[in-house]
């Protein structure tokens, strides 16, 4: 017998919720549901799909906390929840997934502090780009984010985060996009970014840093698209 490992249903007119039943496909690999018009919470059987590496459900009307058994899925590389209804805190727990590298919660209605999400930063071991732009986020960026050192992209504009930028930043080896535009920061950009040899854009607009903090690179927005990322 064989069993499917992927589902590809993306931009279609599906309705509805996802049912509990998702649970039964064992051996799913990839759940493309992007583009439709599916609504209500995410089943906590999502989190029995122990294969799953490509998990999208972006750009629908998924309302709800994210489910914390997300974190069950021990295979998951690239988890895509923005564009939807989403609300509460990002689950910590997510910290757990080993595989994780990219995580995009991005235009959901989201509340807590980045502390919070991710602690003392010893989790997302392997996360590459963390996008959590345009929530609701509040507190200051901690020096834990510099733990995360496989990070490429860092995306937190339109939420309102507060506090000075942590000179720490500069040590995340391969940081390439840092997007920190329109919340509350305060005070100066690390002279240290401005000399990274990896970052290529810096956008800080919509803060109140200081006089002579300069934006780094021309600001445009990162979609990978579906033929890069579903291998």
């Amino acid at each position: 017998m064989t069993y499917p490992i992927c589902r590809d249903l993306h931009n279609n007119k599906l309705t509805g919720p996802i049912p509990p039943q998702i649970g039964r496909l064992k051996h799913l690999r990839i759940l493309n549901l992007r583009w439709n018009k599916l609504q209500d919470v995410l089943p906590p059987e999502i989190g029995e799909l122990r294969k799953l590496t490509h998990l999208y459900l972006s750009f629908n009307n998924f309302r709800g906390e994210t489910p914390v058994e997300l974190a069950n899925l021990p295979e998951l590389r690239y988890l895509y929840l923005h564009e939807n209804r989403f609300t509460g805190q990002i689950p910590p727990e997510l910290g757990s997934l080993k595989n994780l590298r990219h995580l995009d919660v991005g235009n959901n209605h989201l509340i807590g502090t980045l502390r919070d999400f991710i602690g003392n930063g010893n989790g997302f071991p392997s996360l590459r780009n963390l996008y959590l732009n345009n929530n609701d986020l509040t507190g200051v960026l901690p020096d834990q984010i510099a733990n995360l050192t496989n990070l490429e992209i860092l995306h937190l504009s339109n939420n309102r985060l507060i506090g000075s930028i942590s000179p720490k930043l500069v040590h995340i080896p391969r940081l390439t996009y840092l997007y920190l535009d329109n919340n509350n920061f305060i005070g100066k950009i690390p002279e240290g970014l401005y000399k990274h040899p990896f970052l290529k854009e810096l956008y800080i607009e919509g803060n109140q840093f200081r006089p002579g903090s300069r934006s780094k690179g021309a600001h445009k927005v990162l979609e990978l698209p579906d033929a890069d990322i579903l291998v």
